[in-house]
C-alpha cells in the first residue's frame, strides 16, 4: 500500500506552471537577444565618454590627493629628513636657493632647510661611547621593566574587581580610577613633585606614625639593603617616584581596556569550567587569561612605547630637585641634544635608534604574545 496520497489539483497546476514556463521561455530569450545589442552599445558609448575625458579616471586619486598632501608634508618627510640629517652635522640655517621662481609679480624662493656636513656614521660611533645615553638608556630600561609589569597588574587586579558580580558602584569607582588620565601633564607631575619632597606630604605622613623618611627625590641609599646599595645607587628612589607617578596616570587607562576585555569573555565558558569543577584560579588561569590575550598584548605593547616616549614626567621631576642621572629618560636626553645644545645630526642619530629599538621591541611581544596555545 503506498503511503503517499496524489492531490489532483496540485497535480493540474504543476502541469499548468510547466506549460506556461515552456510557453514563455522563448519570447523571454527573443527579448533578452533584441535587447542584448542595444545594450552593448550603451555599454561602448559611455566607455568612449570616459575615455575623452581625462578627469574621469583620475577623480578618485583627485579625493585621496589632500591625505597624500598631509602625510607627506608632516609624516613621511620628517620621518625620511630625520634618517637623512643623522648622517650630517648640522650648522646653522641654511641660505642657498634651491628654486627661484619669478612670474611678473609672482616670486618665489625655495631655500635650504639647514647648512649640513656630511660625517657618514660618525654619529652613531658616537653613540657607543657616550656615557649619558647609557645612562639615559639605562634608566629607561628600568622604568620599563618596573613600572610597566607593575601598572598592568594592578590594571588587571581592578579590572577583575570591577567585572565580579558582588561589586556596587562600578560606574563610581570605573570613573574615579580613571580620571587621573585625564589630568594635565605638567600640573600631575607637579602635583607629585611637591608630594615628594623631603619635607613634602609623604614624608610627613611617615614621621607621624614613626616611619623613616624616603629621599624621594634627593636620592642616597636610605633604606635599601645592604647589597643592592651599590647595585641600586643613589637614583633608586627617584626613578621609583617617576614610577609611582607614571602608575597613578595610566593604571586606570589600562583598566579600562582590560575591563572591556573581560566583559566580552563569553559567560558559557565560566559556566563549563565551573560544571568540570574548575576553582576561581582555575577559572582564571584556564578561560579568563586566554580570552584576554589579545587584550593584555595590546596593553604591553602600547605601555612599552609609552614608556619610551617617556618626556614630561621626568623633565618636571628633574627640574624640580631630583637627580638628572637618575631621571634622565632617552627623549629627555634627546630633547636636551637637539634644543638646547642644537646638535641635531647627533640627535636625530639617537631619534633613529629609538625607534629602532621600540619596534624591535615591539615585534617581538608580536611574536611572542600572538603565538596560539595549541
Amino acid at each position: 500500500m503506498s503511503t503517499s496520497s496524489s492531490n489532483p489539483v496540485r497535480d493540474k497546476l504543476t502541469a499548468v506552471r510547466e506549460r506556461a514556463g515552456e510557453a514563455v521561455a522563448p519570447v523571454w530569450q527573443a527579448f533578452i537577444d533584441a535587447v542584448r545589442p542595444a545594450r552593448q552599445a550603451q555599454i561602448r558609448a559611455t566607455r568612449s565618454v570616459a575615455a575623452r575625458l581625462p578627469f574621469s579616471v583620475s577623480a578618485p586619486y583627485l579625493f585621496l590627493a589632500p591625505f597624500f598632501v598631509l602625510f607627506s608634508s608632516f609624516l613621511a618627510f620628517p620621518i625620511l629628513y630625520t634618517v637623512y640629517l643623522s648622517f650630517h652635522t648640522y650648522q646653522g640655517i641654511g641660505n642657498a636657493t634651491l628654486l627661484w621662481i619669478d612670474v611678473g609679480p609672482i616670486q618665489f624662493e625655495l631655500t635650504r632647510i639647514a647648512s649640513l656636513e656630511y660625517v657618514g656614521l660618525q654619529n652613531y660611533q658616537r653613540l657607543l661611547g657616550d656615557t649619558l645615553f647609557q645612562n639615559a638608556l639605562a634608566n629607561t630600561t628600568f622604568i620599563l621593566l618596573v613600572q610597566v609589569p607593575l601598572m598592568i597588574v594592578l590594571g588587571l587586579a581592578l579590572a577583575l574587581a570591577l567585572n565580579a558580580s558582588w561589586m556596587r558602584f562600578k560606574g563610581l569607582f570605573r570613573t574615579t580610577i580613571a580620571l587621573p588620565v585625564a589630568a594635565n601633564l605638567v600640573a600631575y607631575a607637579t602635583v607629585f613633585l611637591l608630594l615628594l619632597q623631603d619635607n613634602g606630604l609623604v614624608n610627613t605622613v611617615f614621621q607621624m606614625f614613626g616611619l623613616p623618611t624616603i629621599p624621594w627625590l634627593s636620592g642616597g641609599t636610605a633604606l635599601l639593603p645592604g647589597p643592592l646599595k651599590s647595585v641600586l645607587g643613589t637614583g633608586f628612589w627617584p626613578r621609583i617616584s617617576l614610577v609611582g607617578a607614571v602608575t597613578w596616570r595610566w593604571t586606570g587607562y589600562n583598566m579600562i581596556i582590560l575591563l572591556a576585555g573581560l566583559q566580552s569573555v563569553p559567560q558559557q565558558l565560566y559556566e563549563a569550567a565551573e560544571i568540570d569543577g574548575a576553582s576561581r584560579w582555575e577559572k582564571f588561569r584556564y578561560v579568563t587569561l586566554p580570552q584576554l590575550r589579545p587584550v593584555l598584548l595590546f596593553v604591553v605593547v602600547t605601555s612599552t612605547i609609552g614608556t619610551f616616549r617617556l618626556f614630561s614626567e621626568p623633565l618636571i621631576i628633574s627640574e624640580g630637585g631630583a637627580s638628572l642621572s637618575a631621571t634622565r629618560t632617552l627623549v629627555v636626553y634627546i630633547y636636551n641634544i637637539a634644543f638646547q645644545q642644537f646638535q641635531l645630526g647627533y640627535a636625530s642619530a639617537m631619534t633613529v635608534v629609538l625607534v629602532a629599538i621600540v619596534a624591535v621591541l615591539s615585534i617581538v611581544q608580536l611574536r611572542i604574545g600572538g603565538e596560539s596555545d595549541a
